[in-house]
């Protein structure tokens, strides 16, 4: 029962709380984030046409929610960012995920890893380019 009430409340929690990016604006320790997606200049952060999932936001939160596995959550409230780039054939790679509790960022990372999806690339004045995707997750216990 409880995996259960925690599963629903983990698809509720990442319908209602988390908010939809398509572009980085601030990035916690960006230099350590940089280092451990193995970043470069060829990785844009803004884009003409952000990278965007088959089907939509709605659809990869469904997706990635299906796809989480359900952990013991010890905390009241967790906040985990989980960064990946799109590169320019849509393939998704580098994924990490930065959080209070690192059982829930590892699962995040699980996750986002499972959903193996080509996306639709970045685009800067019509040619496609690498993109740096956050998407902020939160789960508040109640």
């Amino acid at each position: 029962m409880k995996k259960i009430l925690f599963l629903l409340s983990l698809i509720l929690s990442t319908i209602a709380f988390a908010q939809e990016f398509s572009t980085v604006t601030e990035l916690p320790d960006y230099e350590a984030i940089k280092i451990k997606l193995k970043l470069d200049e060829n990785v844009f952060t803004k884009a003409d046409t952000p990278a965007e999932f088959p089907d939509g936001m709605d659809t990869f939160k469904r997706k990635f929610a299906e796809s989480m596995d359900i952990i013991d959550v010890k905390t009241n409230k967790i906040n985990t960012r989980v960064y990946f780039v799109v590169e320019k054939t849509g393939y998704v790679r580098y994924v990490t995920a930065t959080g209070n509790d690192k059982k829930h960022s590892q699962a995040a990372e699980v996750a986002v890893r499972r959903l193996f999806v080509k996306w639709k690339p970045a685009m800067i004045n019509g040619e496609p380019v690498r993109f740096l995707y956050t998407f902020p997750l939160s789960l508040k216990k109640y």
